[in-house]
């Protein structure tokens, strides 16, 4: 079982994603986080296979500045525009990731059913790009190629690739499927396969989906999926996505906050 203090907890910029990344970088830090996961800010994710050199360099800079480093960045692909493209597309989204200095790409695989054989095929040759420059690619669930654990299992085994893992999100297993599927009873089929961990919390109230809730708040059982990962060795990180405040002073509180419950909840599974 993985100690304590070998955990990396970070927090992504999604609940200030109404600021800049420099805003929400300092308040990620000042809010007690090592670690940032690099989403959309402002309109945009600042990091993209467009990125400039000298845009790049300013993410990176303004990481450095507030005290935080840039592990993981979001994602996207272009699967629309055919294969080819979305594979030098993909290669050049890698290479500023790279200079980003992030360990992680987080991917959200696709919805599109047409896409979902390019999908694979795109990732097989994405991910030997990324590892060749230590960077590993991360899927969650997300609907559609990632709906479910057997989905997620599935085009993991298709990759067939150390570099390419599975992000374990346990409230997106509760949203896209409105709570027919519980993470409690998922994580153990793929928890082997997991390699990060995204700390979400969902509720359902009249048939309706929502993630915009501190943990521990919600549905999720964080001890019971937590304590299964941990059990066969999983060792971070884990970020912060979501929490119910909008308002930017009350978002500090609950990031704050669950900073503390799930280190909390660690502690607890590792007496």
């Amino acid at each position: 079982m993985a100690a304590k203090s070998d955990l990396v907890i970070g927090a992504t910029t999604r609940p200030y994603n109404k600021l800049t990344y420099q805003e929400a970088f300092e308040r990620i830090a000042t809010a007690g986080y090592a670690d940032v996961a690099v989403f959309a800010n402002a309109g945009r994710v600042p990091v993209s296979s467009a990125s400039t050199a000298a845009e790049v360099a300013a993410v990176r800079k303004a990481a450095e500045n507030a005290g935080v480093a840039p592990s993981m960045l979001l994602a996207r692909t272009r699967l629309g525009d055919g294969l080819a493209v979305a594979v030098e597309d993909y290669r050049r989204l890698v290479d500023n990731a790279a200079a980003l200095g992030v360990r992680w790409l987080l991917e959200l695989g696709t919805g599109n059913e047409e896409h979902y054989h390019d999908y694979v095929q795109l990732m097989c040759q994405a991910v030997e790009w990324a590892q060749e420059r230590d960077i590993q690619i991360t899927m969650k669930p997300h609907g559609g190629i990632s709906l479910t654990a057997e989905n997620l299992l599935e085009t993991h085994r298709r990759v067939g690739h150390d570099a390419f893992g599975i992000c374990f999100d346990p409230g997106n297993i509760i949203y896209y499927t409105l709570g027919k599927r519980r993470p409690e009873a998922d994580v153990g089929s793929v928890a082997g396969a997991v390699t990060t961990f995204i700390v979400k919390d969902c509720v359902v109230e009249e048939g309706k989906a929502d993630v915009m809730v501190t943990a521990g708040d919600g549905l999720v059982d964080f001890p019971s999926v937590l304590g299964q990962l941990l059990a066969v060795g999983f060792g971070g990180p884990l970020y912060v996505e979501c929490v119910s405040s909008v308002e930017p002073v009350q978002v500090d509180r609950d990031l704050a906050h669950t900073l503390g419950y799930v280190r909390g909840v660690l502690a607890s599974l590792q007496r």
